[in-house]
Formats: structure tokens, C-alpha cells, sequence
């Protein structure tokens, strides 16, 4: 099924911004959620084809949201490419293990995203 709708999960105003920008930019319809709390509750109501998930909010954090989403009947199928500042490669290890099914770091390469994206439609 084709990526149409994505959800971006973060807590900053600017790089909600930004990603929005850069996906509507791309074609696709954005809505945004400023905590992990938020974006699981906007996930489940709305149904997104793709979460963009930041990993660093206060509190329920990326990784938390991503293991919710991923243990949810109602969500489980919708995929998680989580975007953090968080740059190790323990870090990326534990975000695929909460059932992301990618991982970006920022600032973020937008070519490089949205053939990531392509890459799970």
C-alpha cells in the first residue's frame, strides 16, 4: 500500500516544521503530534500509513511510543521510522527492537528520508 499520510512525532516546533515542510513538499498529507503520549493517541485515531518518530520528549519518550504502537492491535501494521538526534549505534539497535522499522538521525539528510519512505510504500 502507498505511503500517504504520515504522523510526525516531536516535541520541537522547528523540525515539526521542517519535516512537515519537507513532506508536503514531497507530496504527502502530514499531521503532527508533540509527545509520545500525543502521537500513540493520533496513531490509533487517525490511522496513518507511516510515524516519523522522534526519540527525545518529555515523557513518554520515541522509544516508549514505538514499543506501544508496535504491541497495539489497532497500529501494530503501521510503520515507525524513527528520527533522532540520538546517533550511536546502540541507540539505533534498541529503536529496531521497539518496532521501528528504520532509523534516521538529524539534521536529516531529505533525500535520503524520503527514499526511505518510497523504500516502505
Amino acid at each position: 500500500m502507498p505511503i500517504k499520510n504520515i504522523l510526525v512525532v516531536d516535541d520541537s516546533p522547528t523540525e515539526r516544521h521542517i519535516m512537515t515542510q519537507l513532506l508536503q513538499g514531497a507530496g504527502y498529507e502530514v499531521s503532527t503530534a508533540e509527545s509520545g503520549d500525543e502521537g500513540v493517541e493520533r496513531a490509533r485515531q487517525i490511522k496513518p500509513d507511516l510515524v516519523i518518530m522522534d526519540v527525545v520528549m518529555p515523557g513518554t519518550n520515541g522509544y516508549q511510543a514505538t514499543r506501544a504502537l508496535s504491541r497495539d492491535d489497532g497500529t501494530k501494521n503501521i510503520p515507525v521510522i524513527i528520527c533522532t538526534t540520538k546517533n550511536q549505534e546502540t541507540d539505533k539497535l534498541w529503536g529496531m527492537r521497539q518496532g521501528a522499522q528504520d532509523y534516521v538521525t538529524k539534521p536529516v539528510d531529505g533525500p535520503a528520508l524520503l527514499a526511505k519512505i518510497a523504500a516502505l510504500g
